[in-house]
């Protein structure tokens, strides 16, 4: 099946704009084919208000969200792949989602416990 995250993203988008709140995402900057302004990234992420008064020609597809936005009043234009899109959330309140990674995506190596032991599972009746 394809990925949820852009139809997702576009239902919390419309939620939050009718509700008259202001829709930010968050977007890991290093990831491939990521397109926004370097000199606004923190530790690695940035959000960015997508919201209809902050934005020209935004396009919530199903393979990035692209727009053009003022920053430092410099006309950038954006591109975040979906997969960069780790949250969509409402400025006013906070409410929104947080998107898990997706498959295909690299996941962090196991840690090891304390002592060094692996842990184990056993039945208890």
């Amino acid at each position: 099946m394809t990925s949820s995250r852009p139809y997702l993203i576009r239902a919390l988008y419309e939620w939050i704009v009718d509700n008259q709140m202001t829709p930010h995402i968050l977007v890991e900057a290093a990831y491939p084919g990521t397109e926004v302004p370097q000199q606004f990234v923190e530790n690695g992420k940035i959000v960015l208000n997508v919201g209809p008064n902050a934005v020209q020609g935004l396009s919530l597809g199903n393979e990035a969200v692209s727009f053009s936005a003022r920053f430092s009043g410099m006309v950038n234009h954006i591109m975040v792949p979906m997969g960069a899109v780790q949250a969509i959330y409402a400025r006013e309140n906070g409410r929104g989602m947080v998107f898990a990674e997706e498959d295909g995506s690299t996941p962090p190596p196991p840690s090891e416990p304390e002592g060094g032991k692996k842990p184990s599972l056993r039945v208890v009746k």
